[in-house]
This record gives C-alpha cells, sequence and structure tokens, in this order.
C-alpha cells in the first residue's frame, strides 16, 4: 500500500510508532552514556600499577585507582566449587556450575582496641568549634545555622549538651523542633572526603557564621585558627591519597566469546550476590556493609530487564579497600569467589591491561592492601570504620 492510499488514520499511526521508536533509542542511549561516565570517573581502566607498584608517586590532593596483577603467562588455576541455590535457574545452566556448599558471609567481631579507636576519633577529621552560654540557646535560635548545613562544600553536624551533667546528642532541624534548648554546642564541619579537603574559603564562611551566630546569642565561641585547619585537612588529604585504592580483579573469556547475562545472574545470585540499582551486584555481611562488588567489565550497567539478553565480554570483582573491614580475608573471599566465576564461565583472570595473574601476583595484591590498612590502623583511622566511611564517601 503506497501513502497515496492510506487513510489519515493510518498515516498518523505510523508516525506517532516511529516517534515512539526514537524516542526509547535516544532514552537508552542517554541513559547508556550517563552510566559509562559515571563508570569511567569510578573504575576508569587507564590507572598506574600501586599496587604491585609501590613506588609511583601520587600527585597532590589526587585519587588513585590503580590497575592490578602484572603478572604474565600463568592463569591463576581453582579447584573450589559452590552450590548452586534454587534460583529458577535453567537445568542445562544448573549443570554446568560446580557443586558444593555456598562459602559463608565474613563475620568478624569488632575487637576492644577497635571500638577504643574508634572512640577516640581520629584526630583532625573535623574542624570542631564549642559554643558556651550561660542561658540555654533555643530551638528557634538554632534553626538557622542547622538549615545551612549543605553550605561549605563538606558534611556539617552539630552536637548539644542540656547542662554539664548531660550527655551529648546529635542536633538536626528534626530533632531541634519542640526540643528544650542547650547550654553548650559543637559545630563539626568534616575537613577531608573523596573528593578533596575542605577549602580555606568554606572554612572561614563556617568561622564567621558560628561567630555572629555567638554573638548573637550572647554566648562565647571556641573558634580554631583556620589556616592551621587547612593544612591540616591538605595533609590528611594527602594520607588518604595513599590509601584510596579500589582493587579490581577482571574475569574475561579465553576464547574472545561473550558471557550471557542469564549465567552471570544465575551464578552471582547463587554465591550470594545482589543486583542493585547502581547497575552492579553487591556482597554484603550481616549487617549490611558491602564487602565487595560485580561490575561488567564493560562500560554498560547490569539492569534487571535486560540480563536475559545482555552479553558481556568480561566481569570484574571489587573490593573498596579503605571501606571494608579486615581486607585480607575479604580479598580471599572476593578471590574463592573470581575462581569460582572464571572456572564456571570459561574465563581467566587478568588486570586491566588484560594481563594474566598469578599466584604470586595475587599474593603480592594481598600484602600491599593488609599494608595499607595497617597505614590505616596507625593513624587512629580503622579500614571499614565510622570514621573512614566519612573520608571515603
Amino acid at each position: 500500500m503506497d501513502t497515496m492510499g492510506m487513510s489519515d488514520l493510518q498515516i498518523s499511526l505510523v508516525v506517532i510508532g516511529g516517534a515512539v521508536v526514537v524516542g526509547v533509542a535516544l532514552f537508552n542511549w542517554v541513559q547508556q552514556r550517563r552510566f559509562r561516565r559515571s563508570a569511567e570517573e569510578a573504575f576508569g581502566h587507564k590507572h598506574e600499577d600501586v599496587l604491585l607498584e609501590p613506588d609511583v608517586s601520587i600527585e597532590e590532593g589526587g585519587r588513585i585507582e590503580p590497575q592490578l596483577g602484572k603478572e604474565v603467562l600463568q592463569e591463576f588455576q581453582t579447584e573450589m566449587s559452590v552450590g548452586i541455590a534454587e534460583q529458577g535457574i535453567d537445568a542445562g545452566e544448573a549443570a554446568e556450575f560446580p557443586q558444593a556448599d555456598a562459602t559463608p558471609k565474613v563475620a568478624v567481631p569488632i575487637l576492644a582496641e577497635q571500638k577504643a579507636i574508634e572512640a577516640g576519633g581520629a584526630g583532625g577529621i573535623d574542624y570542631i568549634v564549642n559554643i558556651q552560654s550561660d542561658a540555654l540557646i533555643t530551638p528557634s535560635g538554632l534553626t538557622a545555622v542547622l538549615l545551612r548545613k549543605f553550605d561549605f562544600g563538606k558534611p556539617v553536624h552539630w552536637l548539644g549538651q542540656r547542662d554539664s551533667g548531660a550527655s551529648w546528642e546529635e542536633i538536626t532541624v528534626e530533632t531541634n523542633e519542640g526540643g528544650g534548648g542547650y547550654t553548650k554546642l559543637k559545630g563539626c564541619l568534616q575537613m577531608v572526603d573523596r573528593s578533596g579537603p575542605v577549602s580555606e574559603v568554606n572554612l572561614s564562611e563556617f568561622f564567621d557564621m558560628v561567630k555572629n551566630f555567638s554573638t548573637h546569642m550572647n554566648a562565647i565561641a571556641d573558634l580554631p585558627d583556620i589556616r592551621h585547619a587547612h593544612a591540616q585537612a591538605v595533609a590528611l588529604d594527602q594520607f588518604c591519597a595513599e590509601v584510596d585504592v579500589m582493587v579490581s580483579i577482571n574475569i574475561i573469556s579465553k576464547d574472545g566469546g561473550a558471557f550471557t547475562g542469564t549465567k552471570i545472574r544465575a551464578l552471582a545470585e547463587a554465591s550470594g550476590l545482589k543486583l542493585e540499582t547502581e547497575g552492579a551486584f553487591s556482597y554484603r555481611d550481616e549487617s549490611g556493609a558491602v564487602l565487595f562488588s560485580l561490575n561488567n567489565f564493560d562500560s554498560a550497567p547490569f539492569l534487571p530487564d535486560n540480563m536475559r539478553t545482555f552479553t558481556t565480554h568480561g566481569v570484574t570483582f571489587l573490593l573498596d579497600v579503605p571501606r571494608v573491614k579486615n581486607g585480607e580475608r575479604v580479598f580471599d573471599q572476593m578471590m574463592h569467589l573470581a575462581g569460582i566465576f572464571s572456572t564456571t564461565l570459561g574465563g581467566m583472570l587478568v588486570d586491566d591491561n588484560r594481563i594474566s595473574l598469578t599466584d604470586s601476583g595475587i599474593v603480592k595484591i594481598k600484602q600491599h592492601l593488609g599494608s595499607m590498612q595497617d597505614m590505616m590502623r596507625a593513624r587512629n583511622i580503622l579500614a571499614g570504620g565510622e570514621i573512614s566511611l566519612r573520608l571515603f564517601a
């Protein structure tokens, strides 16, 4: 049928249908570009091999996510296997998976000295101002200050003490409403996170706000020197850059073929990983903390709706060193699963340059991981602890 013989309704339907197809394609293209951009920022492959080359210098204020394991010509072999739970897997696929008990999640108790370190704080993570008043500082007087918590480039939290014998409690806009007021306040401006140190300008603005607030409340404020605090922030950021490492273990096909999304998902879920909204599978402990994740080696995310038709040339296990407690033990667990994935998918373990990982190379990675977490402990910053989660956010 030519267009001359088509009715107006038919022509309209054709045009609308074409517009819908173009719209869906454009939306998918935008979403893929957005994810690719964020993935490249977080897990870019163009990095120096810091874990295996400890003498690599670090640019001031920079962040590093190294490639791992430049050991050549020997594949990492494993005889480990995994139990396959009922996941709705096709019988053919399930038969391909090695059968054994699933690896239990790591459950490590917090030692007394670890609790003591966390209670003592990191010394310099926050720029802390102290405010004291003979009269109660009322909730209405505090509201304007609390509403400015996002104005200084870094997180701000406030603590209050109702009288000299009372315990300190965190104050938020919500908890402040209907409260009885406080005689002492602590304002804590975080000085470092993964985006770098707080700027001297933001420190100065926070200083001025607290000073003006104290004057208005007829209170006394103890305000640390801004330049000294900024120097502390820069030094702490430099230390954080030294230990801010993401361990990545890649599995790619031996023959250049592709891994299917159905097999990846079945194996991941049988191993205890859960597909989450960020487009990656996460392996969490009993408290909900992420131990490591499984990501697509290519740029596209793993999405629930497309896993049945999804194919990829590789997958990547990621361990965020400063955000994981007992990193060496978690690394062993991650390598256990990586070996299972490699065997089951018919792949091989490689670094970000697609160079095969050897047993000795993997041991070296683990040793460097442990040394980094030891460096953090020496600074009273426990990997995976509350302070670390703030610094490396």
